[in-house]
C-alpha cells in the first residue's frame, strides 16, 4: 500500500513537472542551451579541429592569432588561438568538459555527504544530531572560498606542482564537495524532521522495518525535491569555485584546460590586445553558470507550491 502510494505520487509529480516545464520558455531556452554545451562537452574530441592536450598539434607560430573577421585571422582557427598557439574553438570544447566534470563530481560528493548526514541528524537526533550539525555550523563560518584556498594551497605544498597538475581534477572535486556539504545536510536534516512525524514512518515502525530501511527507502524519497534544487545551483557554484581556485593558480594547470584556466591564461595579454583569449571562455562560463541557476529558479518555484503561481 505504501510504495503503491508513493508510486502514484511520483507519477504524478512527474506529470506535473513536464506541464510546468513545457509552460516555462525560460526553462525551455535554458534546457536547450544546457543540453547543447553539455553535448559539446562531451564528444569535443569529435568536435574540436585539433586536441589541445597534443603538443604535436601545437605550433607557436600561430599564437594570439585573432577570431574570423579580424585582421590577421586564419580560417583553420575560427575563434583564434591562445598565447601557446592553441585554438581557442578546441580549447574551450574541452574546457567546459572539464569545468561540467568538476561541478558535477563536487555535487555528489557533497550530496552524498549532505545527505547521510541529514539523514542521521534528523532521524536520529539527540546527541548525534548536536555533534553533526555543530560540524556543519563550524564548516559554514568559513567561506567556501576561504576553505578552499587552505586546502587546494596545502595539497599543493605537499604534492608539489607538477604531481598537483596530474590530480588536480580530483582534488579539486574532493575541496569543492567537501566544503559545501553542510548546506545539503541541513535542509534534508529540517525535511527529515518533519517527515518522521508522519503516520507512514509510525507505520513503518510498528511493522518493524530497521531504521536503515526506514531512513533510504521510505523518508528519503520524500525529501529529494529541495536537494534537486539546491544540486542544480551548487553545480553553478561548483563550476564558479573551480574558476575562482584556477584564476588563483590553485586549480587546473594551463596544460589541462577548464574555463577558469584559460581565463586566467589570457588574462596577461589583455592590455596587448589579445582580449579573445579571456573573454570567449568568459562568455562561455557566464552563459554556462546562467542556465544552470535558471533551470535551479524554475526547479525551485515548481516544487515549492507556495511559490508556484503556474
Amino acid at each position: 500500500m505504501m510504495t503503491a502510494t508513493v508510486s502514484r505520487w511520483a507519477r504524478v509529480r512527474d506529470s506535473f513537472l513536464w506541464y510546468s516545464f513545457k509552460r516555462d520558455k525560460v526553462a525551455i531556452i535554458s534546457f536547450i542551451v544546457f543540453l547543447a554545451m553539455v553535448l559539446s562537452a562531451i564528444f569535443a574530441p569529435l568536435l574540436a579541429p585539433t586536441d589541445p592536450y597534443d603538443l604535436a598539434q601545437i605550433d607557436i607560430m600561430n599564437s594570439e592569432l585573432p577570431p574570423l573577421g579580424m585582421n590577421g585571422a586564419d580560417e583553420a582557427f575560427p575563434l583564434g588561438t591562445d598565447a601557446q598557439g592553441r585554438d581557442m574553438l578546441s580549447t574551450i570544447l574541452y574546457g567546459t568538459r572539464v569545468s561540467l566534470m568538476i561541478g558535477f563530481g563536487a555535487v555528489i560528493l557533497q550530496a552524498a555527504l549532505g545527505i547521510m548526514f541529514g539523514l542521521l541528524a534528523g532521524y536520529l537526533g539527540g546527541r548525534v544530531d548536536a555533534i553533526l550539525m555543530r560540524i556543519a555550523d563550524v564548516q559554514l563560518s568559513f567561506s567556501t572560498l576561504m576553505v578552499a584556498i587552505i586546502v587546494g594551497a596545502v595539497f599543493k605544498a605537499s604534492f608539489g606542482s607538477l604531481m598537483f597538475g596530474e590530480i588536480a581534477i580530483y582534488m579539486l572535486i574532493f575541496i569543492i564537495g567537501v566544503s559545501e556539504w553542510p548546506q545539503i545536510a541541513r535542509t534534508v536534516r529540517a525535511s527529515v524532521l518533519a517527515e518522521k512525524k508522519k503516520e507512514y514512518v509510525d507505520a513503518a515502525k510498528v511493522m518493524g522495518f530497521r531504521t536503515n530501511r526506514i531512513m533510504f527507502r521510505h523518508i528519503l524519497p520524500n525529501t529529494l525535491s529541495p536537494i534537486f534544487v539546491i544540486g542544480t545551483v551548487q553545480i553553478a557554484n561548483a563550476i564558479i569555485s573551480e574558476a575562482a581556485l584556477s584564476f588563483l593558480g590553485l586549480g587546473m594547470p594551463e596544460t589541462q584546460p577548464s574555463l577558469g584556466s584559460l581565463i586566467k591564461s589570457g588574462f596577461d595579454y589583455i592590455q596587448s590586445g589579445s582580449w579573445w583569449i579571456t573573454l570567449l571562455p568568459g562568455v562561455v562560463l557566464v552563459v554556462l553558470v546562467l542556465v544552470i541557476n535558471l533551470l535551479g529558479d524554475w526547479l525551485r518555484d515548481v516544487m515549492n507550491p507556495r511559490l508556484y503561481k503556474g
